[in-house]
C-alpha cells in the first residue's frame, strides 16, 4: 500500500516536471522559429488537450462520467504542460523586451 502511494506521489513529480520542460522547450523552439510569442500555448489548448481527452475518452460512459474519470494524475500532467507552455511565451518575451534577438 504503502508503495503504491508513494509510486503515484513519484509520478506526480517526476511526469509534471517532465511535462512542463517538454512543453516548454518545445514551445521555446517554435516561439523562435515562428516568433509569435503566444503560439505554443494556443497550439497547446486546441491541440494536445482534445488529444488527450480523445485518447482517454470511454464510449460507454456518459459526457460528466468521462471527464469524472480523469485521475489526478492526468490532470496534474495537462496543467503542468500548460504552465511549460505559457512559461516558453514569458520567457521569449522577456528576452524580447531585453534587445535579444533570434535569428
Amino acid at each position: 500500500m504503502i508503495g503504491g502511494v508513494v509510486g503515484g506521489i513519484l509520478f506526480g513529480i517526476i511526469g509534471s516536471l517532465l511535462c512542463l520542460v517538454l512543453f516548454f522547450g518545445i514551445g521555446f523552439i517554435l516561439n523562435m522559429l515562428i516568433k509569435t510569442t503566444w503560439f505554443p500555448l494556443w497550439l497547446f489548448v486546441i491541440v494536445v488537450i482534445p488529444l488527450g481527452i480523445w485518447q482517454l475518452w470511454q464510449d460507454d460512459l456518459t459526457v460528466t462520467e468521462n471527464i469524472q474519470s480523469l485521475l489526478v494524475s492526468d490532470t496534474i500532467l495537462i496543467v503542468a504542460g500548460g504552465v511549460g507552455a505559457y512559461l516558453s511565451g514569458w520567457a521569449i518575451r522577456a528576452l524580447r523586451r531585453g534587445g535579444y534577438k533570434m535569428f
